[in-house]
């Protein structure tokens, strides 16, 4: 069909709403010169062809949803929608002169709008979805509750009322669920047809309206049975929008109320489509013999909207049997509408433009590896050929086309009423028949396009599958991120808490810092996520111009579900050289790695992607590592590694097996060795101790407090709470002890005496009771260490109980302004003797530094009181 040409002719322009016509409800006949025309809507248009003008236009209660042209009648049947059937003379009504006060639209039309009489609705009825005419019948199809129902009518005689005398019949088809939505706004609407077999009645064009048409004898009786052919009766086929193909024999439908027998067995299913019937139509696809007269379709067709195709033709099988031969075809869709025209071939419509096949034997080209079913068979395969007609919402077969032709009326979406004539000669060239050498040549390069088509979508499924759990891994992030950010005050539902501990590992004691990571939340925790902590130790005492190192360890959390918890524990030290700098900071995060869950779904992972194509792809991945998430925050300082050797108890003995020798001699060359006899260890055994102290009102140590120690004295209780974190307080706890004696990390003895003192010379009304907390220790790196660890505890909780707003007592100014001076004069004097040392040599540095420390001293041991 290549050589296909049309001619397309514009007639006239119809009002159409914004977006364009739909498909399903425009309908358009032509009868002679007179041509009716619907869009859907109200109004119905007559347009004479020959004078290319509008005659009239009518205008109905309701949407126009289908039309049928009695020729001999002269009437015009119509279906309005939720309304009923209605009947006008063509005669009398193309010469109305009455104009109708409607809006805006209406007047603009060149002829006036005629309001179609209530009195001409001849079949009220709100369910009504289609109906056939024939010469003395009316056909229709209800839609009931959960059923659709066909009615027969008695039809009057010529020159009576054309109401319907009455029912003559009516019988149940199957069941169907009711679509959602607005039931008064079908999407599809039922197909209704009569067939009848030769001989019936009068000819084809007389007995019918346009859809109805005569079935030669053999297909008439293998469809529907040999009753209807020896009845010689018309059968009605309906096309649900469910799928079914149904049929009905019409004389046995007038007969069974007064018949025994079970009302379905009146209803035959043909086939089932799967998808809506939008038409039913029938053509010739054999050629006429010479002497023949009457023309008879030999082949039943049905199309439904997503392009499923059914013929149905008589066929002779191996045995030399007459069979029906169905075959189904796939045509491009969706399938707006469609019709049948001459010489086998069927025209349907498309979004993208008008096509048509050719079913008629020898007109579409034979695959040679697949015969077809045998004399008179339907070909494998359809091949549509497009008429370069775009958005054609309903068809119909003109039978005024040229000679050897086919003329279709056409509507498009924009409202347009066409003419496309096809010239159909014998001469139009069509496409030679492929050799056996050329379509198996075809056929291999379409199997070898398919399985790189099959690479080419597995490859592709491959990456959305990986998307899809990128995504989903970054939605549960997201939602991790949102409750932990949300969470700052209160509970947290991810959190991390640090505690410390002295263990043995590997013949040394080793401080340790255990996390444990509970996930309290109602996510989990999957691929990508890591627990993070970083050990930021302090600057040597020994180089303040060393910076300070920092060490992170990162942990994978995998499969951390609701509830679930995770226990971690690192060194601190001392390392090697038996030193530790305290204080240590323990911070702790999460970490989500964006490149290991997302980098993999983004990177390039197609191996069908050329190079040239992988040399242009921009950097998809992510420009950050991940996301960090803070937890905690730990400071390990001095109190914390502080061991108390006397205070610990007694482990108790338990049965087991004896140690190995080795090990013990090991263990007691170790600490044998431990004992160094260096300047620091020679300087803590013969130098008196540094000593610092700090002193803190009784009053706001109780405040503090509060009622988590009472029944214990305030320096008992005061030395738990600076041990609080340490894991002896339980021991200083069970024997209320105010003053400790320590070890260092490094060894080193450390005292701690807690007791109250009286403050006088500060407040006009009396001395103030207070507590001193003194720290005494023969390393003045561990001093100064201990003692900063009291003082930041002091500083916290000075600003937690300044943040209530207590008063403080009336104290003497000139006596705070005194000592304000002094430790003033004395930080002059420190930051000259630094100076000193700078420029000094060797032996009157010694005197500078010895001078040096003394000062440090005063500075340590202040006369003020924390209030």
């Amino acid at each position: 069909m290549a050589g296909l040409a049309p001619r397309v002719d514009y007639l006239a322009d119809f009002c159409c709403p914004v977006g364009g016509l739909a498909a399903g409800k425009p309908r358009v006949l032509c009868h002679g010169a007179e041509i009716f025309l619907s869009t859907g809507r109200e109004l119905l248009y007559v347009y004479d062809r020959e004078g290319r003008l509008l005659t009239a236009v009518y205008k109905f209660p309701g949407q126009v949803w289908h039309l049928e042209v009695l020729a001999l009648r002269r009437a015009l049947y119509v279906l309005c929608a939720r309304r009923g059937i209605y009947c006008l003379s063509l005669d009398q009504a193309s010469r109305s002169v009455g104009q109708d006060d409607g809006d805006g639209v209406d007047r603009e039309l060149p002829c006036p709008v005629i309001p179609v009489d209530p009195d001409a609705c001849i079949l009220p009825d709100a369910t009504l979805c289609a109906f056939t005419v024939l010469d003395s019948t009316l056909v229709t199809l209800v839609q009931g509750a959960t059923q659709w129902k066909v009615q027969l009518f008695e039809r009057p005689s010529p020159g009576e009322d054309p109401r319907p005398s009455g029912q003559i019949g009516e019988v149940e088809l199957s069941t169907y669920t009711p679509p959602a939505g607005n039931p008064g706004e079908p999407r599809f609407l039922p197909v209704l047809c009569c067939v009848s077999p030769p001989g019936a009645g009068v000819l084809h064009g007389h007995w019918w309206g346009p859809n109805g048409f005569t079935l030669e004898g053999a297909l008439f009786g293998l469809l529907f049975g040999v009753d209807a052919s020896l009845l010689e009766s018309p059968v009605v086929l309906c096309g649900l929008p469910d799928g079914q193909l149904c049929c009905v024999v019409l004389k046995t439908l007038v007969t069974s109320p007064s018949a025994p027998g079970d009302p379905q067995a009146l209803v035959k299913i043909l086939h089932h489509l799967e998808e809506p019937v939008l038409f039913i139509g029938a053509l010739r696809t054999e050629p006429l013999a010479e002497d023949a007269q009457d023309t008879y379709s030999d082949c039943l067709v049905a199309l439904g909207h997503r392009g499923r195709t059914l013929a149905i033709k008589a066929s002779w099988d191996e045995a030399g049997s007459l069979v029906p031969e169905l075959r189904e075809y796939c045509l491009p869709g969706p399938v707006l509408c469609a019709t049948c025209g001459g010489d086998g071939r069927v025209y349907h419509s498309t979004p993208s433009g008008l096509c048509v096949v050719d079913l008629a034997r020898g007109h579409a080209p034979q695959d040679p590896l697949q015969p077809d079913g045998g004399p008179g068979g339907l070909p494998s395969l359809l091949y549509p050929a497009s008429l370069s007609v775009c958005s054609v919402v309903t068809l119909f077969v003109s039978s005024r086309g040229p000679e050897g032709g086919t003329e279709l009326l056409a509507l498009s979406a924009k409202g347009r009423l066409l003419t496309c004539s096809l010239d159909l000669s014998p001469e139009t060239p069509r496409p030679a028949a492929a050799t056996a050498a050329s379509t198996g040549r075809k056929i291999k390069d379409l199997l070898c396009g398919i399985g790189t088509v099959s690479e080419r979508v597995s490859s592709l499924k491959k990456a959305v599958d990986q998307r899809n759990r990128a995504l989903t891994c970054l939605n549960e992030a997201m939602n991790v991120s949102c409750a932990l950010l949300s969470s700052r005050e209160g509970p947290r539902p991810i959190s991390c808490t640090i505690s410390t501990a002295w263990c043995r590992l590997e013949l040394r004691d080793m401080l340790t810092a255990t996390c444990l990571l509970q996930n309290s939340s109602s996510f989990r925790l999957d691929r990508g996520w890591a627990l993070c902590i970083q050990v930021l130790g302090s600057t040597p005492a020994s180089d303040l111009d060393m910076a300070s190192s920092a060490v992170t360890y990162t942990i994978p959390v995998d499969q951390l579900g609701p509830g679930g918890r995770r226990e971690v524990t690192l060194p601190l030290g001392p390392g090697e050289d038996g030193v530790l700098d305290l204080p240590v900071t323990v911070s702790c995060a999460l970490f989500y790695s964006l490149r290991e869950v997302v980098g993999g779904a983004l990177a390039p992972s197609d191996s069908l992607v050329g190079p040239s194509v992988e040399a242009r792809r921009p950097d998809v991945l992510p420009a950050q590592e991940g996301i960090c998430l803070p937890l905690s925050q730990h400071t390990v300082d001095m109190l914390q590694g502080l061991r108390f050797p006397g205070l610990a108890a007694p482990p108790t003995e338990a049965p087991g097996p004896i140690s190995d020798p080795v090990n013990t001699f090991l263990e007691t060359c170790h600490r044998l060795g431990g004992h160094r006899a260096g300047p620091a260890s020679l300087r803590a055994k013969y130098l008196p101790p540094s000593v610092a102290a700090i002193r803190v009102s009784a009053e706001l140590l109780r405040a503090a407090l509060g009622d988590s120690y009472s029944g214990v004295s305030l320096c008992c209780a005061t030395l738990q709470w600076l041990l609080a974190e340490n894991a002896v307080v339980d021991v200083v706890r069970a024997q209320a002890l105010s003053s400790v004696q320590g070890v260092a990390p490094d060894g080193t003895d450390i005292h701690l005496i807690v007791h109250e003192v009286a403050v006088t010379d500060l407040c006009q009304e009396g001395p103030i009771q207070a507590v001193e907390i003194q720290v005494e220790s023969p390393s003045l790196a561990n001093m100064c260490r201990t003692h900063h660890a009291v003082i930041t505890r002091m500083q916290r909780m000075v600003l937690q109980q300044a943040a209530q707003d207590t008063s403080p007592p009336d104290v003497r100014m000139q006596y705070l302004h005194q000592i304000q001076a002094n430790h003033e004069t004395l930080l002059r004097e420190v930051q000259a003797l630094r100076d000193r040392l700078c420029t000094e040599d060797e032996a009157s540095a010694c005197a500078t530094a010895e001078r040096l420390l003394q000062v440090y001293k005063q500075l340590r041991s202040p006369s003020l009181l924390l209030l």
